[in-house]
């Protein structure tokens, strides 16, 4: 079975053709439970999510505030693995048939096998990774087979990305660029503010030729952030707001039910885009 990369490419250019950006959600696997998680994610799509990015929690996450260090750290000490990762992904895919990556720090593929993982991503019916610490340069083993596997690769770009750096990002990577809002680590924000539209101005104008979608994250958690960002990029991520859905609800399933509120309220979001 080949990866959905081109389910992604089409989930993306339909939000596009409504005018207006997709919601891209982000849950770990594993959190609460395996099931709990995979319960999750289906609640997300349910409530107006167009993708979702199954995170395969680190022990050290260098990308990831407090709020989503707390989700790592009960699925780890669930005892989560990459095994659960994949189920997780196949079973949300075959529930929904929309776009789920998974977003993953480069050691644990490294460790795992680089053919291994992005083989049983593909049979897992997964559309691609979200690579936040592979430097691009160092990239050509994994993109080899991703892109034989049918998988994107995206890859993030800061605040801090030179021109250059944009550009030669933006040329190696598919799906998507992951830009994100502001420097430091993920959390909900007061506002994302001009940063982020400036970046992805300066990422479309680098990556002219390949015109890959730029989608925005870290910072956004309520739908006025999402039609803000809607206004000026093809994609509002959300993750933190999610997870502390979960972590302030009093049992799993008023956690699901409110995984599933915050999407619909978000999906209005990026249909009205401030």
């Amino acid at each position: 079975m080949s990866g959905n990369i081109q389910l992604l490419s089409d989930t993306l250019a339909a939000a596009k053709a409504e005018g207006r950006s997709a919601l891209i959600a982000y849950l770990p696997a594993g959190f609460p439970t395996v099931d709990g998680g995979i319960e999750a994610i289906k609640a997300a799509f349910e409530g107006g999510a167009d993708v979702v990015e199954v995170g395969l929690p680190h022990s050290d996450p260098v990308l990831d505030g407090p709020v989503i260090q707390t989700a790592d750290d009960i699925a780890l000490r669930g005892g989560v693995k990459i095994a659960d990762v994949m189920r997780t992904v196949k079973e949300t895919y075959e529930a929904t048939g929309k776009p789920v990556l998974v977003m993953t720090y480069w050691n644990p593929i490294d460790r795992y096998g680089v053919e291994r993982f992005t083989a049983e991503l593909a049979e897992a019916g997964g559309a691609g990774c979200i690579l936040p610490d592979l430097p691009v340069q160092e990239s050509a083993l994994w993109r080899e087979h991703a892109e034989k596997q049918g998988l994107a690769t995206v890859f993030v770009v800061a605040p801090s990305s030179k021109d250059a750096r944009l550009a030669e990002i933006t040329a190696a990577g598919s799906g998507f660029v992951y830009a994100a809002s502001l420097m430091g680590v993920t959390g909900t924000r007061e506002s994302v503010g001009a940063q982020a539209q400036d970046l992805v101005e300066r990422t479309r104008a680098a990556g002219a030729g390949a015109a890959l979608p730029v989608c925005v994250g870290l910072g956004v958690s309520n739908a006025q952030q999402a039609a803000e960002v809607a206004g000026f990029a093809d994609g509002v991520i959300v993750g933190s707001a999610f997870v502390k859905r979960m972590l302030d609800a009093p049992d799993d399933q008023a956690g699901i039910e409110g995984v599933r509120a915050l999407a619909g309220e978000l999906a209005k979001g990026v249909r009205r885009q401030a």
